[in-house]
């Protein structure tokens, strides 16, 4: 189900596209984005790397997530390299199908059970315990000016919350 999501404080979307990073890990940037109708913001929710999900299932608060890039078929990764504007963990998308694609679905409104669309959440990475983070402070110049770094960060707070938005739902039966 592709689904794009809004960095709650910036409302940028979180987002992809095949621009390599120039420093770090060299793989493929993820940033975010302020247009709201860019095709290159959607991502597919998968099961965590080596599990499986039904099609439709819902999604429980605190499992284990995979966001696959609609547009390049990679995956959200992040791995101990610096991010290149605010030197803390880089986040990128790659295709390497390890543990670093994996993240941790924190749903902030603990009386729900199940992931909910427009719902405040934080994804945290399951190998190195960080949260992805975005600030509207850290813009990038050429090849993606205007766009903002997406990182990962050992500060749980409000640049680290997120919200599932446009995208395709299914109904509870």
């Amino acid at each position: 189900m592709p689904v794009k999501f809004t960095h709650r404080v910036s409302r940028y979307k979180l987002h992809s596209h095949s621009i390599s990073y120039g420093t770090g890990s060299g793989q493929q940037s993820v940033t975010g984005l302020s247009r709201a109708d860019d095709p290159d913001s959607y991502w597919i929710i998968k099961a965590a790397n080596g599990a499986s999900c039904k099609r439709g299932e819902p999604i429980k608060c605190n499992s284990i997530i995979r966001l696959q890039h609609i547009s390049t078929g990679k995956l959200l990764h992040s791995h101990h390299h610096f991010s290149p504007l605010s030197n803390q963990q880089e986040v990128s998308a790659f295709d390497g199908l390890d543990s670093g694609d994996n993240w941790e679905l924190i749903c902030l409104n603990t009386s729900t059970k199940y992931w909910l669309r427009e719902q405040k959440i934080k994804l945290m990475h399951s190998e190195t315990y960080k949260y992805l983070v975005a600030s509207k402070d850290k813009v990038y110049n050429n090849p993606i000016n205007g766009q903002i770094e997406v990182a990962a960060s050992s500060k749980s707070n409000e640049d680290s919350e997120w919200i599932a938005q446009e995208g395709i739902y299914f109904a509870e039966r």
